[in-house]
């Protein structure tokens, strides 16, 4: 039986009259404003293409500060792409495959519990989703539970900052998860947007150039170009917060048809204790313009 969906709105009397995050429930999900402006849509009922591709627990669309859409969802050349989502080809129990929630391959998620509130004018999501498989236990019981907590700040200047905290805790022994069995090792936090022709990708170390393989390249990657309204520039930064397991500055970049990635663990799967869960931590900052290496230090402390 589905448990019911709570949804918690703490209004706090000092933020009356100031801007504050607000929710507008929508088919299938959530829409996140702040006052007109459209932030996100968090994607909570499942959602296929023809029956296949079923897909939720992700973000789309990610709006840029001037209302446009910046991400993609079943682009036709990764159907399996979804908006800012987390996700892992190998999902392993004693050794032996259950799922590809990469690929939505074996793969259902249900999100058991919802709840947003309001703290000090941010926006904040927290969700319970169970994983299954009709290869473990005949998909009866989940054998992973995630807790993932959003946070959605106000815009500040030129940008907007999302916090992603994502908690995975087994429910059978012996489980471990990693990426795609090759050289990519595609894992973990992606986003995928929808990519104009001059995108470029910098670092601390300055302008990265993606190949085939992940790039070392420190903890935040800004992806930017001509993806606002009228070719004004603006774009994304992806942050990978230093309290991850290693490795947590691995990126895999694409200059076409693809998503960015936040590549944890790699090809490597890594073995996960249901007494002691997987907690991975990254920030979006969404921005018009430019920002600089200092002002996203700055953002994300």
């Amino acid at each position: 039986m589905l448990k019911l969906i709570s949804v918690v709105l703490l209004v706090c009397l000092s933020l009356v009259g100031k801007t504050q995050i607000n929710m507008v429930v929508k088919d299938g999900g959530f829409l996140f404003m702040e006052g007109n402006d459209s932030i996100c849509f968090y994607q909570k009922s499942p959602k296929d293409r023809g029956g296949e591709y079923s897909r939720c627990n992700y973000i789309h669309p990610l709006y840029g500060l001037d209302g446009i859409r910046l991400t993609e969802d079943f682009p036709a050349d990764h159907l399996h792409h979804r908006g800012v989502f987390w996700a892992w080809h190998q999902i392993l129990i004693d050794g032996n495959s259950v799922s590809d929630g990469w690929e939505l391959k074996n793969f259902q998620q249900k999100v058991t519990n919802f709840e947003f509130k309001l703290q000090k004018g941010c926006g904040q999501i927290s969700t319970s989703v169970d994983w299954k498989s009709p290869l473990w236990e005949n998909g009866s019981e989940p054998y992973l539970k995630e807790e993932t907590q959003i946070t959605i700040f106000p815009k500040n200047g030129n940008y907007r900052r999302l916090d992603f905290e994502i908690r995975l805790k087994p429910l059978a022994d012996h489980f471990s998860m990693g990426g795609s069995n090759d050289e990519k090792g595609y894992s973990g936090f992606s986003v995928r947007l929808k990519l104009p022709e001059d995108v470029r990708f910098t670092s601390r170390a300055g302008l990265i150039e993606p190949v085939n393989k992940a790039v070392e390249a420190g903890n935040a990657m800004k992806i930017s170009g001509s993806f606002l309204n009228q070719g004004n520039k603006g774009g994304v930064v992806m942050w990978s917060d230093p309290r991850n397991p290693a490795p947590a500055t691995s990126w895999i970049l694409r200059k076409k048809a693809s998503m960015q990635n936040a590549a944890f663990p790699g090809r490597l799967p890594v073995a996960i204790s249901f007494d002691q869960p997987l907690v991975l931590r990254y920030s979006l900052l969404v921005f018009q313009g430019d920002l600089t290496e200092k002002q996203i230090e700055k953002a994300v402390k």
